[in-house]
């Protein structure tokens, strides 16, 4: 009895800690006194746990407020420097690692280009990279190591999560890819491993666009296309964590097919890739343009982010798929078939918001990355009607969709939250 008297006390005030270090956290600076109103713990409590907090070093004084008819309070907040968190963006087209401190500013990046389809995407040259990108990244911001609160890695597929952390990547052909345990060989720093559009769908709910919401969805646009499904304020997972594959959703009965093996997916209309193939076979041939409206797409090269003659330029001298996707966009201005085909894609990716509506009735549909901010940039309003078109039409007048707040390259500081969440939760850098 005294055994599960003493677990329940420690367990408390474990409680206790994560309670207020999330209020300081996302709150802060805020005096004790607030604290214990945000909280509902008593004012010895309060006490108590922030000094141990002060002591740990996880929280500093931040100056200090007048109160009424008193003495000054003294402002709290997490201290910034006392633990590193370490964000990995494992894409399509790029390995991406990014150092922070604990206020997610970043210190250190680095980054090494793939090429789509290549030999360096199988998982052992990627885990490769990611252990380069961890010594440099460390070395760079003269972080030390034992002070690195954990690496998190977002990576596209379905992550399973148990004894050890197995990626499934249907698109890339490739099953159970054991990546924790091939990390594991490399460093000794806590891992956390998840989806790339779940971790990025967590910073924009913490810090972006998600802000306040309860149920919202965060799409995911770049080669691929994911989502991350949030319900009630918790991420939407399903039964094995492959919830959120929306870009594997049929828009096209018998229609185009996906790297996945299906036929008609989302991804495979409104992908970057998707959309520069698309654009191809409209042209006539491989990213370029008929000859008859050459001249017209080169006389709106100079004015603005490129035309439609330049697609195939930039991916003929190696430039990578962004270059290519923002070409076309920059293009349909001037463009007859660059506006065509971003016309099409906000059609599809309208269905594809509205499915999405009808079936989660969500407060918010937030659009992110790269391809996803470029093409709601120029076509937002085409995408919203487009979506008012396909969804029923009570719970989409209730819908916001809007764009991601966090940038086109999110993942990395999505990640990063991984191993944030953890140390909120626990109350402890390691």
């Amino acid at each position: 009895m005294g055994q599960m008297n003493r677990r329940t006390v420690r367990d408390l005030r474990r409680g206790n800690r994560s309670t207020l270090l999330r209020q300081l956290y996302f709150q802060g600076p805020v005096s004790r006194q607030e604290l214990g109103t945000l909280t509902g713990l008593s004012s010895g409590s309060v006490s108590n746990v922030v000094g141990e907090l002060l002591a740990d070093g996880l929280v500093e004084e931040a100056g200090s407020v007048e109160s009424d008819g008193g003495r000054p309070r003294t402002l709290l907040r997490v201290a910034p420097g006392s633990g590193h968190l370490i964000g990995v963006d494992v894409g399509e087209t790029h390995v991406r690692v990014e150092l922070f401190d604990l206020t997610l500013t970043e210190l250190a990046r680095w980054e090494h280009p793939l090429t789509p389809g290549g030999l360096e995407r199988e998982p052992e040259p990627v885990v490769g990279h990611i252990l380069t990108g961890l010594d440099a990244v460390v070395a760079k911001s003269g972080a030390e190591p034992g002070k690195v609160i954990g690496v998190g890695v977002g990576v596209p597929g379905v992550v399973e999560q148990g004894d050890e952390a197995l990626v499934h990547g249907p698109t890339a052909g490739r099953d159970a890819v054991p990546l924790e345990r091939l990390l594991r060989t490399g460093t000794e720093l806590p891992l956390f491993i998840d989806n790339g559009a779940t971790a990025q769908g967590q910073a924009e709910m913490w810090f972006g666009a998600g802000r306040g919401a309860d149920n919202a969805v965060i799409a995911l646009i770049g080669s691929g296309v994911g989502a991350a499904i949030v319900t009630a304020g918790m991420p939407y997972r399903g039964a094995t964590s492959s919830a959120g594959e929306w870009g594997h959703t049929v828009v096209q009965v018998g229609g185009r097919a996906c790297r996945c093996g299906a036929v008609g997916c989302l991804e495979a209309y409104v992908g970057a890739q998707a959309v520069l193939d698309r654009y191809g076979r409209r042209a006539g041939g491989v990213y370029g343009v008929a000859e008859g409206d050459a001249a017209a797409a080169g006389a709106g090269a100079g004015a603005g982010v490129g035309a439609a003659a330049g697609v195939g330029a930039c991916l003929g001298a190696g430039e990578d798929q962004q270059a290519a996707f923002a070409a076309i966009v920059g293009a349909a201005g001037t463009e007859a078939r660059a506006r065509e085909v971003l016309e099409e894609t906000a059609a599809y990716l309208g269905a594809g918001i509205a499915d999405l509506i009808n079936l989660f009735n969500p407060e918010r549909i937030i659009l992110g990355g790269w391809a996803g901010l470029l093409l709601g940039g120029r076509m937002l309003p085409r995408i919203r009607a487009a979506t008012a078109a396909y969804a029923l039409h009570r719970p989409y007048a209730q819908t916001e969709i809007g764009l991601a707040e966090l940038g086109p390259d999110a993942v990395a500081l999505g990640a990063a939250t991984l191993p944030l969440a953890h140390f909120l939760a626990t109350g402890r850098a390691r």
